[in-house]
């Protein structure tokens, strides 16, 4: 059998890093109340806490997971809380390295308003700032585009700058928002379908063709991925306009990250009920955390 490559070892290790996180995250629902002790090597247990958000650095390599309990970085081992507890229901990368936005309630101790409006970090999820909407939007779909910040809190909104607001006239509710920082396409995921815009956001189309997928994400302008409430995953290389089906996830998926690895490949991310899978062959398999 051939050794695997390095970016499949780098992949392996962080994820190695992140499944006994995702185990603490996900072994505790509303209904079972208090979680145990974390799994080897984590350091941390958090009640009730479930993962809305993974985003994953093309630069670094860092992944971050927004959670009911805050944001951790579970590139390094432990796994490392960042900032105050909060519970980030909408999370996106910004353009520039280190560049964070977040909507959602106040934790513990946070300070923010509730709901918390539009947040940002400059810091890699350090430190965070209110942008605007403190008080009024609890964004829980959320995306970066070329023009700017969409969000969802039960209108859809589009920002250039994270300060002023437009609402969009929309007949959908999306389940989740995905962007890419250097285009104005954006995917929108609903029950009927996927939704398509091509100009940040205020005009939509339905892509007729496409699979009904719950999340999405892109790892470029042109590639995107989309998972089906079932785990089935399909990728575009047109930016959403056409898919291709490919592999399924064995778990419930949480959330999904994608990026273009070192050797300009597809590499899929998902934070699933039991861990941490990354796919190196854009799409057709996955591996779990402790697979070498």
């Amino acid at each position: 059998m051939p050794r695997p490559s390095r970016p499949r070892r780098r992949a392996a290790t962080i994820l190695a890093a992140g499944t006994g996180l995702i185990l603490a995250l996900s072994a505790c629902s509303p209904a079972s109340g208090t979680a145990g002790p974390s799994p080897a090597g984590t350091g941390t247990a958090m009640p009730d806490a479930h993962v809305h958000g993974l985003s994953v650095s093309s630069e670094t390599g860092q992944v971050l997971l927004a959670t009911h309990e805050g944001l951790f970085d579970v590139t390094k081992q432990p796994a490392a809380k960042l900032g105050a507890t909060n519970d980030l229901m909408g999370f996106t990368a910004g353009t520039d390295h280190g560049v964070l936005y977040a909507s959602g309630h106040p934790g513990e101790g946070s300070g923010l308003p509730n709901p918390i409006g539009l947040i940002r970090s400059t810091d890699a999820g350090k430190t965070w700032e209110q942008l605007s909407r403190q008080g009024e939007s609890d964004f829980h779909a959320l995306t970066a585009t070329k023009s700017g910040i969409i969000g969802y809190d039960d209108a859809l909104r589009t920002s250039p700058d994270g300060k002023t607001w437009n609402t969009v006239a929309a007949d959908f509710v999306p389940a989740v928002l995905a962007g890419n920082p250097t285009s104005d396409t954006v995917l929108a995921t609903t029950p009927q379908g996927i939704r398509r815009s091509t100009d940040g956001g205020q005009t939509w189309t339905m892509v007729d063709s496409g699979p009904v997928v719950q999340f999405a994400a892109f790892a470029s302008p042109a590639e995107a991925v989309g998972v089906e409430p079932d785990g089935t995953v399909h990728t575009s290389t047109d930016a959403g306009a056409t898919w291709i089906r490919k592999g399924t996830i064995q778990d419930t998926v949480q959330a999904v990250a994608a990026v273009k690895g070192p050797d300009a490949k597809l590499v899929i991310w998902a934070a699933t009920a039991s861990g941490l899978v990354v796919s190196t062959d854009a799409g057709d398999t996955f591996r779990p955390a402790n697979a070498s």
